[in-house]
């Protein structure tokens, strides 16, 4: 897919959840590699003037689907760029595809135990709350859709902190634009 694409063109596609500073992960990738940063769900969130779950709640999922696919669509056109999207938002309709014709999707994920102790940080006392955990694990669950889909690099990054993680994601990145270049 990635060899019409010369190598100065292709995205970094950011997808999955490794806890609540993943969109920030995004961001100083783009800053480290000179690139701009697209939040696929916050330009979902700016388009309609409201989060995404309100959008759900008020307009419905065929909708939402529908305006995350013209936003896909416009993401897609894209080059050069560090592109975060949501995993569910990859794994509906053509989405996936559409993106990864524009350079490589990673998907950083963690241990569960990892994961549920960033979780507990994150959240505080409300996690001991069954429903604000609840949301949390929901939302988490709906993020790790994108594990094993066609195409999506999933790296674990269970033992590396914020800096080796940046670092792994665009060596990972070059390499990949090399070979295919």
């Amino acid at each position: 897919m990635l060899p019409a694409l010369p190598v100065s063109d292709r995205n970094l596609i950011l997808t999955g959840t490794i806890g609540p500073n993943q969109p920030l992960i995004g961001r100083r990738i783009a800053e480290r590699l000179r690139l701009p940063y697209v939040n696929v769900e916050m330009l979902l969130a700016e388009r309609v003037g409201m989060p995404v779950d309100e959008i759900r709640t008020y307009f419905g999922e065929t909708r939402l689907k529908v305006i995350e696919a013209e936003i896909v669509a416009e993401t897609a056109l894209r080059r050069s760029t560090v592109i975060r999207v949501s995993g569910r938002t990859l794994a509906h309709g053509e989405n996936r595809a559409r993106l990864a014709e524009t350079g490589p999707i990673f998907c950083p994920v963690i241990a569960l135990g990892a994961m549920l102790r960033k979780l507990h940080i994150a959240l505080g006392a409300r996690f001991h709350d069954p429903n604000e955990r609840g949301l949390a694990l929901s939302e988490l669950r709906r993020e790790w859709v994108a594990r094993g889909l066609p195409g999506v690099i999933e790296i674990d990054v269970t033992t590396l902190d914020e800096e080796a993680i940046i670092a792994l994601l665009i060596d990972r990145w070059q390499e990949l634009a090399l070979v295919r270049g």
